[in-house]
């Protein structure tokens, strides 16, 4: 299990550095639990996780009605495990050992099936983001932003027009080491606040106190 832990340990820094939030399962009865808990867009799975595999894992969440895209990960590569693969629910088959940009690219197009993201340009009010490049222009300006950065905005306009709580933001942007007494995500909104509505006119993100946050674009939405 060593050698599995090493591929989970990469797979999970090299997803947070494309600002991916990440939680990580030590077998597959955690798995089970942390995609009860937790809303996830993507679960990337390993066939040999211990307790219960990850076929086992796949054919619980889909019977249970978990409809997340499902990547499934193995060193077995022979047609009869990938169609076990595929007929236990898993969306993508990939064996090991891989490169971890085709991970990447696979990853996107099962997420680009998903419902949330199937548009490659997300629009609120004069802010345009481009899904896939990662770019944000707001009134005609190019605004420079870190790949977390744009993660946090991405889910804000995602949820335009809704009060998002730190918890969700946590859940969704961060992962299951964000500390929650930390002041992380206030930090990060203000970096927002100081690049996409400094200088143009009306605020597109405001709070909305003991609540969360909310990115608008509609005239009256300021802040408590």
């Amino acid at each position: 299990m060593e050698d599995e832990e090493r591929v989970a340990g990469f797979i999970a820094k090299g997803l947070r550095e494309q600002a991916y939030a990440v939680d990580l399962a030590a077998d597959g009865e955690q798995a089970l639990y942390r995609a009860a808990v937790n809303e996830y867009d993507a679960v990337v799975l390993d066939v040999m996780l211990p307790v219960k595999d990850g076929h086992a894992v796949c054919r619980e969440l889909r019977a249970s009605g978990f409809r997340t895209p499902i990547l499934m990960l193995t060193a077995r590569g022979s047609v009869d495990d990938r169609v076990a693969g595929l007929d236990c629910g898993a969306d993508d088959y990939l064996i090991k050992p891989f490169d971890f940009k085709e991970l990447l690219a696979r990853l996107r197009a099962l997420l680009r099936r998903s419902e949330s993201l199937r548009v490659e340009t997300l629009k609120a009010g004069d802010l345009t983001l481009n899904t896939a490049s990662h770019a944000a222009v707001r009134a005609g300006v190019a605004v420079s932003l870190t790949a977390k950065e744009y993660a946090l905005l991405e889910f804000l306009v995602l949820n335009q027009d809704r009060v998002v709580g730190r918890e969700r933001i946590a859940q969704h942007v961060w992962d299951e080491s964000f500390d929650p007494f930390s002041n992380v995500i206030d930090v990060y909104i203000k970096r927002l606040r100081a690049k996409i509505d400094a200088g143009f006119g009306r605020r597109l993100i405001h709070t909305r106190r003991g609540e969360g946050y909310v990115l608008s674009a509609t005239p009256g939405a300021a802040d408590d």
